[in-house]
């Protein structure tokens, strides 16, 4: 049986007379949080100490411990659940890998996780080190891990947690691209969520469990997708598209739960700015009546935890040299946002893309190109230090330099624009080029207008192009440059390419030239 649940307002409503056996249960849950153990402030970078004292920071994990224990308090009954995407994001990860995200993560008490892209950005064995040491169920059925030793004993399709009597299911699931978005080797196959959810679902059924969490980081459009495809799934708990549902923020991106085929969907944003609470009521036959609540803005209200704050402070410690050092100045705040970056020319974009070109132009280089979902921050105006430029481009990734013909630059952009409605990182920030495309056509035939140096691309040419090596390699859908001629992927660090340039810049003024056109 599919259940269903009726829409009143920004909450799910009862659909039926509450009977005497009513079982309530609060889900708390976290996703995308990258690493963001100190405050950040509202370009969702680092924080001054100074800034948060005078109150305008969010998030860190000792406000996140602060309202996690708040909230258990205020319910008898709970599960802290995350949707993935613990990892990369700060120096943090750099020097700890996930060592710290499962400490702190076994001092809050979380139930369950699923696995997002980035705890694969160091192959199975680094994830496999973080869920060694997690006390708590990681969770992925959409992908075989037969194949793959480090991860087969240890990370399961689903799990089962009795929670003041009753049982609940839990599923997870990862993007089924992931090994365009990170970097899970070769032993592992990816595949469509719905049946994978499916399955796991019917086997709970099957032993008479009624009340179905599916842990899903896969993006608010297949989240949605999920939830038309599945049956008996009673919430979806969603991450990677770092969406934010509110009933009371003007900005946010839809309800919170919204509902698709009676199911609802929550997401909480990302960075640990916001903590997602929502209370569900089930009858006695384990059909969801009502599913209200709103996530938790955490800002200078929510008091730090001081012992969690210490020892995030002595974690630092290491750190500290590194990210405080002065490397340039902004004239003025860089955007850098993913809501812009991965959908128009931006400013962040240019920078970076202007670095990466004059790095390397002596080498005969007339291209460069990034993509937008490897710009993770805005840098706000006045200095710049070396650990927000870690921010903006935290992955490591190196200059990577080839050579492919015009044919294969302009199949690499349309690329690039071929997933615009999904907010996809490989939209092309680019240098030395500029080129049009149109949203509304079919992908594949979204560019034109493509210039290189003032004029018209010829096809049959070879250009000279600089990227990353995450790029270079095949990821995020750039397939068409791994066979590329004359590939060097051995460059210097992007993030100390892009600090040098910003700091030979003078102050850097932000601006966008119109290299990118967007058709109306």
């Amino acid at each position: 049986m599919i259940k269903k649940l009726l829409l009143s307002g920004a909450a799910l409503a009862i659909s039926a007379p509450m009977a005497l056996a009513d079982y309530s249960i609060t889900i708390l849950h976290t996703n995308d949080f990258h690493d963001r153990f100190e405050p950040i402030n509202r370009f969702d970078s680092g924080c001054s100490e100074e800034d948060n004292t005078e109150g305008k920071c969010f998030g860190g994990m000792a406000r996140i411990v602060t309202a996690v224990e708040a909230a258990k308090a205020r319910h008898d009954n709970y599960l802290l659940l995350d949707a993935g995407d613990m990892f990369q994001g700060t120096l943090f990860y750099q020097f700890y890998r996930g060592d710290i995200a499962a400490e702190m993560m076994n001092k809050l008490g979380y139930d369950a996780m699923a696995v997002g892209n980035h705890e694969f950005n160091h192959g199975p064995e680094s994830l496999a080190s973080f869920v060694e040491k997690a006390e708590f169920p990681v969770l992925m059925s959409n992908a075989d891990l037969s194949s793959e030793p480090a991860l087969k004993d240890l990370v399961l399709k689903s799990t089962v947690i009795e929670k003041a009597g009753e049982k609940i299911g839990l599923v997870g699931v990862t993007p089924r691209n992931n090994d365009e978005l990170s970097s899970p080797g070769a032993n592992i196959v990816f595949t469509d969520p719905s049946p994978a959810i499916q399955a796991e679902v019917d086997a709970m059924t099957a032993d008479g469990i009624n009340k179905i969490i599916v842990l899903s980081h896969s993006g608010y459009p297949t989240d949605l997708a999920i939830a038309m495809n599945t049956s008996n799934v009673d919430l979806i708990v969603g991450g990677h598209s770092n969406t934010f549902l509110s009933n009371t923020d003007e900005d946010a991106d839809g309800p919170y739960p919204d509902v698709a085929n009676g199911v609802p969907i929550v997401q909480a944003y990302a960075y640990g700015k916001y903590l997602g609470e929502l209370e569900m009521v089930f009858d006695d036959a384990g059909n969801l009546v009502s599913a209200e609540g709103e996530p938790i803005l955490l800002d200078a209200s929510v008091a730090e935890d001081e012992a969690t704050k210490a020892r995030i402070a002595e974690l630092a410690g290491p750190l500290d040299e590194i990210r405080n050092e002065v490397v340039a100045e902004a004239a003025d705040a860089i955007e850098g946002d993913r809501s812009v970056c991965r959908a128009m020319e931006c400013p962040m974009g240019n920078i970076i893309a202007d670095a990466m070109l004059d790095r390397v132009k002596d080498q005969g280089i007339e291209i460069a190109l990034q993509n937008g979902g490897g710009i993770r921050a805005s840098i706000d105006a006045g200095p710049i230090t070396k650990g927000e430029v870690l921010t903006v481009l935290p992955f490591q990734n190196t200059l990577s330099t080839f050579q492919v013909s015009g044919a294969t630059i302009v199949e690499a952009l349309e690329n690039g624009v071929s997933q615009l409605e999904d907010g996809a990182g490989r939209f092309p920030q680019v240098a030395g080029m500029s080129y049009a495309f149109d949203p509304k056509a079919e992908p594949g035939s979204r560019i034109s207008d493509v210039m290189v140096g003032g004029a018209p691309i010829d096809a049959a040419k070879m250009y000279g192009v600089v990227s990353n090596n995450y790029i270079r390699n095949g990821g995020d859908g750039y397939s068409m440059f791994v066979d590329a001629e004359n590939a060097y992927d051995f460059g210097p660090d992007l993030a100390d390419v892009t600090a040098e340039y910003m700091a030979a810049q003078g102050p850097v003024e932000p601006f966008t030239d119109g290299r990118i056109m967007m058709k109306e």
